[in-house]
């Protein structure tokens, strides 16, 4: 698969884009080239509070995403993200800080990516203000995209702009209807490979992108 390139429409606070992260891993180890675009899904207008019925919600999904990936989903994420009331569901702080981390070496988003999901889904940690996200970050050792996070320049919010502007532009033009998404790009035509091959064979995944 060297010399290909998909692209990864994303959402930080994602629980079936953490499911899918080992796929990712798995694409980039064999060669192939992931760009990630984040979409913005749940920042913004798609905030939300983490009330009583949504972490129900989200908690019995989450065991669903669990048994399916092999992803853990802790004790501690439920006690310490979801059952904490007066809290958001918004990822703007987590996706301001993965493109803190790929402002320079694009590369580096999966690694920003894959440090927040841990830090929320195993850790139960804070990733929905920029402190939280900054120490998180700097734990996994970009420290460098958390001290930009706290003290963000014009240059890092124009890419920010830019890079969900992208993500959200290809998500509407795919008529995708929910993240994760896979996309394969060749001349300038977009086309969408179904979030259930996130979820089952490689073989298969790696066939559908080449047929793409």
């Amino acid at each position: 698969m060297s010399n290909s390139e998909v692209t990864y429409l994303f959402d930080p606070l994602c629980g079936w884009c953490y499911g899918a992260t080992p796929m990712l891993d798995r694409l980039s180890a064999n060669g192939l080239r992931v760009e990630l675009l984040p979409t913005g899904l749940f920042s913004g207008a798609g905030a939300r509070p983490m009330d009583e019925g949504f972490a129900a919600h989200a908690w019995a999904n989450d065991q669903r995403i669990e048994r399916l990936t092999g992803q853990t989903f802790t004790q501690a994420y439920q006690r310490n993200v979801l059952n904490v009331r007066g809290t958001l569901l918004d990822s703007h702080a987590a996706t301001l800080g993965i493109s803190a981390a790929g402002l320079e070496d694009r590369s580096r988003r999966l690694s920003a990516l894959k440090a927040i999901q841990r830090a929320r889904y195993v850790d139960g940690r804070d990733i929905v203000t920029i402190d939280g996200v900054a120490q998180v970050l700097a734990a996994a050792g970009l420290g460098d995209a958390g001290d930009l996070l706290k003290a963000p320049t014009e240059g890092l919010m124009t890419a920010h702009r830019e890079l969900v502007g992208r993500g959200r532009a290809l998500f509407q033009r795919l008529h995708a209807d929910g993240v994760p998404s896979l996309a394969v790009i060749r001349n300038d035509a977009p086309r969408l490979i179904g979030s259930n091959a996130l979820f089952g064979s490689f073989d298969n995944l790696v066939a559908q992108i080449a047929a793409a």
